[in-house]
């Protein structure tokens, strides 16, 4: 922790003093002065100064009292988490969900709504109308936010305000769909892959608390993954890190479209659909074939090990190239890792010697916006920072 000198420094050590009094709070919880002053080794002169201008920024709140020795009583401080709300929005084919979040990260409203739109025109009317009534149930107005991060399929393009690769999103890929977005949206908003999203998510929240590097699978209508190395996202150069979907499976012949002969087309929802017909079942759904396999029918068990074998190759060709300590596995067809695990560990060690700890997700269908709220409560953290110590120094 940096060392202050006392009070009545220049504006920028004070300010600096402020930040570090208030990540203590966040990071280490509710304390008196004096215990902030011992972790942070500022005097307690330093942090008395500290927690006042951050009281009066709105930013840090007293918690009542504690005794701190024989006969005193010690004021108990702790951050604020009304000073700034957020906004998370997942944008799924079939769901789309949004949350309101204080900057402690707790949701304090959350909204799930079927996407039934057929046009990009009428998604971005779904999710400016999703976005109002998730802030509506908060109490609070789209301008009255700090943050805003909307997670979707695709890699976002900043250049050109395009999504790239979010085929299963119709008309979703159009020039300068972006900044239509942040039209409706009548905000500024970080808009991010989805699968980055999860990763993020299982970090800070799932299966991969306290894991530098590792890569999210979401296996469901598409597949997407994220990748974590050194505790941080990587994107890549272009931020398509993660598009396993175009993984080839079987090179195609010459002149076969880009997305056919890839894995997403042999190893999504749709592919299990269609190795159960193979095998003579008539099932309309992903799901109503995993459960079919769960009621013992040989049929759907062998779909099942065809499915666990091409995840395998996912793995393995990927754990090759980033070498992760964890696999996390999510995702409609993913979540079924109780079916899928033993199949799937066959299947990896006929493939390499390289054995990542395959585990499912914590998070489940929530992942992707539970990392769409800790980026947005990340951004909005410093923003309400700057905004109100400027206003008050």
């Amino acid at each position: 922790m940096p060392k202050a000198p006392g009070v009545g420094t220049p504006a920028s050590m004070r300010e600096l003093n402020q930040r570090v009094v208030l990540e203590r709070l966040r990071a280490g919880g509710a304390a008196t002065r004096p215990r902030i002053a011992a972790d942070t080794g500022l005097s307690k002169p330093t942090v008395g100064q500290a927690l006042l201008d951050l009281e009066q920024h709105g930013l840090v709140r007293t918690a009542g009292r504690t005794v701190a020795g024989p006969g005193r009583a010690a004021v108990v401080y702790e951050v604020n988490p009304a000073a700034g709300y957020v906004l998370g929005v997942d944008i799924g084919r079939g769901l789309i969900r949004a949350a309101v979040a204080d900057l402690s990260g707790d949701v304090v409203a959350r909204l799930d709504r079927p996407n039934e739109a057929r046009s990009s025109s009428a998604l971005l009317r779904t999710v400016r109308d999703c976005a109002e009534e998730a802030v509506g149930a908060a109490r609070l107005r789209l301008p009255e936010l700090v943050a805003t991060v909307v997670g979707t399929p695709g890699v976002p393009d900043p250049s050109s305000a395009t999504l790239h690769q979010a085929p299963n999103l119709p008309g979703w890929e159009r020039t300068g769909l972006l900044n239509e977005l942040r039209l409706v949206m009548g905000t500024d908003l970080i808009v991010e892959n989805d699968a980055n999203l999860a990763a993020i998510g299982e970090h800070e929240a799932g299966a991969a608390r306290g894991v530098d590097v590792f890569v999210c699978l979401t296996v469901g209508t598409g597949i997407g993954m994220g990748i974590v190395v050194n505790g941080s996202l990587f994107r890549g150069a272009h931020g398509a890190a993660g598009e396993v979907g175009y993984l080839p499976y079987g090179w195609p012949p010459p002149g076969t479209p880009p997305r056919q002969g890839r894995l997403e087309s042999a190893a999504a929802a749709d592919s299990v659909v269609a190795l159960a017909a193979e095998q003579g079942l008539s099932v309309p759904t992903a799901k109503g074939v995993f459960e079919l396999a769960r009621e013992g029918d040989p049929r759907a068990l062998r779909v099942v090990e065809e499915e666990a074998e091409r995840l395998a190759f996912v793995v393995s060709s990927v754990t090759a190239v980033i070498d992760p300590a964890l696999v996390v596995l999510g995702g409609g067809i993913g979540k079924n890792i109780d079916l899928l695990a033993e199949p799937l560990n066959r299947a990896l060690a006929n493939a390499t010697p390289l054995r990542p700890e395959i585990v499912p997700s914590q998070l489940g269908e929530e992942a992707a916006l539970t990392g769409a709220i800790t980026i947005a409560v990340r951004t909005a953290r410093d923003v309400v920072f700057d905004r109100r110590a400027a206003g008050g120094n």
